[in-house]
């Protein structure tokens, strides 16, 4: 979609909080008088009220725009931007394109994120069936270090199949005991796995994976099949993302940043639905 097409899409305030309420409940559904109804808007409120019995159904809550005062076209707009960005938006960005504060843009960009994080979803990736893909593990690390010269690194797991999703989690530390459980929860038993040569990974063959290595201390990175490089890749993206965009992001709110690098890697072959996947996803809990 193209900025003149979402604008011819979404051209107001009220285009937005139609499309919201067409999406989460319908035109016409069942009311809790036990009516089939139409539901007309409230003059000057962001909300529908029955034809019948006056019940109000607000279209917003439970969504990232719950109790804002800012727009709905303008947070349209930013998920727009988010979608058509390759590396991210930063919050001084939109607050120059939106005339918003900065604390007003950076509390939009952070609850479109985690929205993003939580529309892509963990579904386990691998397998164990003949031609199932091979699934690279490896550890990244984001940060620096302080004045004082100590280690603040954060750590952060990256499990990746090849040709397919990504999947990352902020971890402790880099103790066995601490990364395989996670590999275990997100990666289906029995799948073939990729790794370099650290002592964390040595245990994958006793929880049932196939395992191979590559020693890239010895310079070595690619074995045939072995090799880590799609998780590799998925770091630099990530790498340029933060350095290039959003300079600094703190260890705190790390998993929003990286749920929204996972979203935009794992729709790369269908970059055309980001957007629409954005907006079909405020679906209703249940019915009024």
């Amino acid at each position: 979609m193209t900025r003149k097409e979402f604008n011819e899409l979404f051209p107001t305030d009220d285009s937005c909080l139609d499309h919201l309420m067409n999406v989460r409940y319908g035109k016409r559904f069942l009311c809790r008088c036990n009516r089939e109804a139409n539901y007309y808007r409230v003059k000057g409120r962001r909300c529908y009220e029955c034809e019948f019995c006056g019940y109000q159904v607000f279209p917003t809550a439970k969504t990232p725009f719950e109790n804002t005062r800012t727009p709905l076209k303008d947070w349209y707009h930013v998920m727009f931007l988010f979608c058509a960005s390759r590396n991210g938006v930063a919050a001084k960005e939109v607050e120059r394109q939106l005339g918003v504060t900065y604390k007003t843009a950076w509390r939009m960009c952070n609850r479109i994120r985690h929205h993003m994080k939580i529309v892509d979803g963990d579904t386990p990736i691998g397998g164990d069936g003949p031609g199932s893909p091979v699934v690279e593990v490896d550890k990244h690390f984001v940060g620096g270090r302080d004045k004082r010269g100590e280690d603040d690194k954060t750590i952060v797991l990256g499990m990746a199949e090849r040709g397919g999703d990504v999947i990352t989690r902020v971890v402790e530390d880099r103790r066995a005991t601490t990364v395989i459980p996670h590999i275990v929860e997100h990666v289906k038993a029995g799948s073939k796995v990729a790794t370099d040569e650290g002592r964390t990974f040595a245990d994958l063959r006793v929880e049932g994976y196939w395992h191979a290595t590559v020693n890239h201390s010895a310079k070595e990175y690619v074995r045939g099949p072995v090799h880590t490089n799609t998780i590799e890749a998925f770091w630099a993206n990530v790498k340029r993302g933060i350095k290039g965009t959003y300079v600094h992001v703190s260890a705190r709110h790390l998993p929003s940043y990286l749920g929204e690098f996972e979203f935009r890697h794992n729709l790369r072959f269908a970059p055309y639905a980001m957007f629409p996947a954005l907006l079909q996803s405020f679906a209703p809990t249940h019915r009024p």
